[in-house]
């Protein structure tokens, strides 16, 4: 794998715009740099979507295992909106 970023120039994008970005998202994830230091990343739909769907599934997985090694236990919802009682 390249440790080489895929970038665009904050003066670029202002200068062509959008089609700059069209232009290196062909390539992968862009790196948008200001002042030659990396500010923010764009990614293609396609890759923000299956970087949720990741991250949903590895939340999952997590919350299975606290389950599974009784870090955590079932509860009644209802319990949640339940008021204290007046006494």
């Amino acid at each position: 794998m390249s440790t080489e970023l895929n970038t665009v120039a904050a003066q670029e994008l202002k200068r062509r715009g959008v089609i700059a970005l069209e232009e290196n998202l062909e390539k992968g994830p862009v790196h948008v740099l200001k002042r030659n230091r990396p500010v923010c990343v764009v990614l293609s739909e396609e890759e923000f979507r299956e970087l949720v769907e990741q991250a949903a599934t590895a939340r999952l997985a997590d919350s299975l295992a606290d389950l599974r090694d009784g870090r955590v236990g079932y509860s009644d919802p209802a319990d949640c909106h339940a008021r204290p009682s007046e006494e």
